[in-house]
């Protein structure tokens, strides 16, 4: 579940300088919106590609448990804005056309934006593909290889904060496969560090392991797996819910392309090599045999700098896969490794404003520019 803020305030995290997070709000209420309208933003842009990713839909009734746990998803009617406003403005390719510019068959058009989709949510099919043919556009999605089973599943980290964040009150101890994870539990901050600091940890281990640890947490608090709670197309199987491999193939018929997402979303960083080439080749192998074609691209769960490596970058190559992307620092103008492709990622309170910001480019020059300054402090003060 990555997390985006505004340029300055990532600037300001990497380099040291807190006061660069004073700036944000005037971007994104004042300066964002008056050079969009302007079309500033455009006329600056340099050639390239802007990967835009989201995360799905929130359906419809669903109601908000915590905002930074639930920021990915964005309304359908912020999503159709979204959509129409790239489409009005720059050039909305199909992932057919991405793959062929990879390929070297042909030529980026000006302004090229791809539209695509991490973790395979049941809401992906329900709630943001209608809008995607309304819009008459092609998003490439990208799934974990619990989308090739025929039953429902979750993504184990989503189902791992719910059951903290739901738990009762006080210090806890579990000890399953290898595995010790303490803490008490008190305020929502405490509880979600206690989440991620767990993410962490079960990530250096296979799936297998950290699915008998799900079920010894889920022991100890006396709760259910997610899944078994879902009634069929419910508000919380929408959001929670990922897609089966029927709801696979309906999505590809529909004319959606379908990429890899590992086989269960680990942090790659932090798994052994071998595990994690597995993670990577194997999430291929499932899902072209459920397809019957061919899975050419693949993107990193989570997708910031600390979930991969120079090691991790290399195997989507090796594993046969076309085309690699991260989560971050995405916009025209940006080099563009085809295994390490930036992209924009598009969370709930992100205008139309922000994101001509970010596909522009102009966030990722902030960025740069920030951090270029930095190092010039931190030069003279040494």
């Amino acid at each position: 579940m990555p997390c985006a803020t505004d340029c300055c305030d990532e600037a300001g995290a990497e380099t040291g300088q807190p006061a660069m997070k004073i700036v944000s709000p005037f971007l994104k209420r004042v300066l964002y919106p008056s050079l969009s309208m302007a079309g500033i933003f455009r006329a600056i842009s340099s050639p390239g590609l802007a990967v835009v990713t989201y995360h799905g839909v929130r359906p419809p009734g669903y109601e908000t448990i915590d905002p930074a746990f639930d920021g990915n998803l964005v309304r359908s009617d912020v999503m159709r804005r979204q959509l129409g406003f790239l489409k009005a403005k720059y050039t909305v390719i199909s992932p057919d056309d991405a793959l062929a510019w990879i390929e070297g068959r042909r030529e980026l058009p000006f302004r090229a934006v791809l539209l695509t989709c991490d973790d395979g949510l049941l809401n992906c099919l329900t709630d943001m593909l209608p809008v995607l043919q309304e819009e008459g556009l092609k998003c490439l999605f990208f799934v974990t290889g619990a989308s090739t089973a025929e039953s429902r599943a979750t993504l184990w980290y989503e189902e791992l904060f719910l059951l903290l964040l739901r738990a009762p009150a006080g210090a806890f101890e579990i000890l399953s496969e290898g595995i010790a994870i303490q803490g008490t539990l008190g305020s929502r901050e405490e509880r979600r560090a206690i989440w991620w600091d767990s993410v962490q940890r079960l990530s250096q281990v296979n799936e297998e392991s950290r699915g008998s640890f799900l079920r010894a947490l889920r022991a100890h608090f006396g709760a259910e797996p997610l899944a078994s709670t879902f009634e069929k197309n419910s508000v919380s199987c929408r959001r929670f819910g990922l897609l089966t491999s029927a709801e696979l193939r309906e999505l590809a018929a529909a004319g959606m392309t379908i990429g890899a997402h590992t086989l269960s979303h680990p942090m790659l960083s932090l798994m052994p090599p071998d595990l994690a080439y597995a993670e990577i080749s194997e999430s291929r192998t499932k899902l072209e045999s459920v397809l019957q074609e061919r899975v050419w691209a693949f993107a990193y769960p989570f997708g910031d700098p600390q979930s991969v490596t120079p090691q991790v970058l290399a195997m989507p190559q090796e594993a046969g896969y076309k085309a690699a992307f991260l989560n971050f620092r995405g916009g025209l103008g940006t080099e563009l490794p085809p295994y390490a492709l930036p992209r924009v990622h598009v969370t709930e309170g992100m205008s139309v404003a922000e994101l001509d910001a970010h596909v522009s480019g102009f966030y990722a020059r902030l960025q740069r520019g920030a951090g270029r300054r930095a190092e010039i402090v931190e030069t003279r003060r040494g």
